[in-house]
């Protein structure tokens, strides 16, 4: 299938691993010239190895200067963004009742206001340009809640209802905004998370992540580049009138309305 988003200007944040990486690569893969940031300039020169043509920056996504610098410097580079990928970090696992305000906060900024200030550094340019692919990467806890991510489920939900806004508001000038949601993934978050569930029942990592797999109706974790595909795909002149959506790609796991 073609994309037709050769040449395409897109910045992916949070993309030296995981997800994010992953969708830089398919981005790349589909001819776009791509911009990665990331919080460690050696992580990030490695991404940079394996996303051809690419550029990148250093940058929190937790912080509006980075933000603001990272998108200077992509202009300056490249031109006027048209494609954005949003992606952060996930917040601290835990209780609700133990987690601090700080962490809250901390949560806030990274998952929510990141993507609220970098949407707000690209538009412009996507209006007077009549064309843009925005694609928030969130959680299926957006769907169903987890006990021990109470900040991501909170804020994700959150995302979901600021993208339907979003597709409301950009739609008449070309630009298209969806979210998706990944199910469980193997990325460093989620051996992380796996890890802290083997803590609590005297288990091991790989016999969590075996449980997860086996409750998926697909009976496997997902590979990052099958997340990257979607964004991709969302991201194509192909998808030009898909907009609002929050795409569950989680194997068939959230049994209830999409």
């Amino acid at each position: 299938m073609e994309f037709g988003i050769a040449g395409k200007i897109a910045m992916v944040a949070a993309s030296s691993k995981g997800i994010g990486l992953a969708v830089a690569k398919e981005l790349a893969a589909e001819g776009c010239r791509v911009s990665l940031c990331a919080r460690g300039r050696d992580r990030l020169d490695s991404a940079l190895n394996g996303v051809p043509g690419s550029i990148g920056t250093v940058c929190d996504v937790s912080s509006a200067d980075d933000l603001e610098r990272w998108h200077e410097e992509t202009v300056a580079q490249l031109g006027p963004v048209e494609i954005l990928v949003s992606n952060s970090g996930g917040p601290p696992a835990g209780e609700w009742t133990s987690l601090t305000d700080d962490q809250w906060r901390e949560g806030i900024d990274s998952t929510l206001m990141s993507v609220v200030r970098m949407t707000r550094l690209v538009t412009p340019a996507m209006m007077a340009g009549g064309w843009g692919r925005i694609v928030h990467i969130s959680s299926i806890v957006a769907k169903e809640p987890l006990a021990i991510l109470p900040i991501s489920s909170t804020l994700r939900a959150g995302l979901s209802a600021l993208t339907r806004l979003q597709a409301a508001e950009l739609g008449q000038h070309g630009i298209t905004a969806n979210c998706v949601l990944p199910g469980h993934t193997l990325t460093d978050r989620q051996r992380h998370l796996a890890q802290i569930r083997a803590e609590q029942s005297g288990s091991t990592e790989e016999e969590m992540l075996r449980q997860q797999a086996e409750a998926i109706p697909v009976k496997r974790l997902a590979d990052p580049s099958e997340i990257g595909a979607a964004v991709a795909f969302l991201c194509s002149e192909r998808a030009a009138y898909i907009s609002g959506v929050n795409l569950l790609v989680d194997g068939g796991l959230v049994r209830g309305p999409g």
